[in-house]
């Protein structure tokens, strides 16, 4: 079934549960997600199976992205392939991101 979400409503649900990343979308094909990471704050991700987008709704930082390092900021999108090393460091402005995978996350 289509849906629309509202992101404030997502973030809202997120904050709720006192947990980093909410899954609000599973189908076989993709899985989307909020993850929100504070100022200052660690990520602490691991690679994962499957190919994956990030938006950054708001905030700004930095991404390692295998050996790259790179400024990200509100309205990049960046794409991870399966089981590339990645993570968010040096959190300038808590960062909101819409995360999708593709096909849907496996944990």
């Amino acid at each position: 079934m289509s849906q629309i979400f509202e992101i404030t409503k997502l973030l809202e649900t997120r904050s709720r549960l006192h947990r980093p990343y909410h899954e609000f979308l599973r189908r076989p094909a993709m899985s989307a997600g909020v993850y929100v990471l504070p100022a200052g704050g660690n990520d602490h991700q691991q690679p994962h199976r499957e190919d994956e987008i990030y938006y950054v709704v708001s905030g700004s930082g930095k991404m390692k992205l295998g050996s790259e390092e790179q400024p990200v900021k509100q309205g990049d999108l960046i794409f991870v392939e399966a089981d590339a090393e990645h993570h968010f460091f040096d959190i300038v402005q808590e960062l909101v991101l819409l995360v999708v995978f593709a096909p849907a996350e496996t944990n």
